[in-house]
């Protein structure tokens, strides 16, 4: 038994290693940075600076942004993924496959591909103008800026909500409906407690890569519309203020880290329910 355990502990260095290098050590700079000025004194002005004007601005619509993108997500995937499961045609790995196949495209040229097809003389301005129809103002906005961030995430969205309601087994709604419940009953009871755990996952793959994006903004805002993400890369790559860029960050981690709490109550509170 001693052995075993030896063993593993043997095959857990590598990952024991990777954590503490390219996790732990990156994590404990930016608390260093940002809780220190440039004489290495400590100081809560970086956290304090999250309070400035045009600091709360880009974080409040980088926060509604993010929160907009991931119920469009959900809006989007949930009938998709309810209507694949439920028919079982057996074409719906394929139909998913098409929407995780961008994913195999590198990020950076997504977004330029949707910038080309978004700016004033792109191709969707393009076939507007062929069939006489008024031009849309739509790139440097903030519309520019939610369809990107939509059709960026959403595959994180679709994989796991298909996961959580391919897993639930046709008998347990056939029941359902045996016992009197209607289609609307058996969804509201049944189907949406079941897969809530798929709910939680999705919400929280797309909530926190778009609170945090940067390249997105950068690209479809025309830098021209600031979110937080923006302003903590400025700070690293323009104003090389790693105490500042670092202070703004540890407020990014709160958010992050209050969704993951809110997401694992309503993920265990779903799990009671559906017991």
């Amino acid at each position: 038994m001693i052995k075993t355990h030896r063993v593993r502990n043997l095959f857990a260095a590598p990952y024991l290693a990777w954590i503490a290098v390219f996790i732990l050590v990156p994590l404990a700079m930016i608390f260093w940075y940002g809780f220190t000025n440039e004489s290495g004194a400590f100081t809560v002005e970086n956290i304090a600076a999250m309070a400035r004007p045009e600091h709360a601005k880009a974080l409040w619509r980088a926060l509604y942004l993010s929160v907009i993108s991931t119920l469009i997500c959900l809006l989007l995937a949930y009938p998709l993924c309810l209507i694949l499961t439920e028919r079982r045609t057996g074409r719906q790995g394929m139909i998913v496959l098409l929407f995780v196949l961008p994913m195999w495209m590198n990020f950076l040229l997504r977004t330029l591909a949707w910038q080309t097809i978004l700016e004033k003389t792109g191709i969707l301005n393009t076939v507007l103008s062929a069939l006489g129809l008024p031009a849309l103002n739509i790139i440097n906005t903030q519309y520019a800026i939610l369809f990107g961030m939509v059709y960026n995430f959403l595959p994180f969205m679709v994989l796991p909500l298909y996961n959580a309601l391919a897993k639930i087994d046709p008998s347990v709604l056939n029941a359902a409906r045996d016992l009197g419940a209607n289609e609307w009953q058996t969804f509201l009871r049944v189907t949406l407690p079941l897969s809530l755990p798929g709910i939680v996952s999705g919400v929280t793959m797309v909530f926190i890569p778009a609170l945090t994006t940067f390249v997105i903004s950068t690209l479809l805002g025309g830098s021209k519309i600031l979110l937080i993400g923006n302003i903590v890369e400025q700070e690293f790559t323009l104003a090389y203020d790693w105490h500042l860029g670092s202070g703004l960050s540890i407020i990014l981690m709160l958010f992050i880290i209050v969704n993951m709490v809110l997401s694992a109550l309503a993920d265990q509170n779903g799990e009671a329910s559906a017991l």
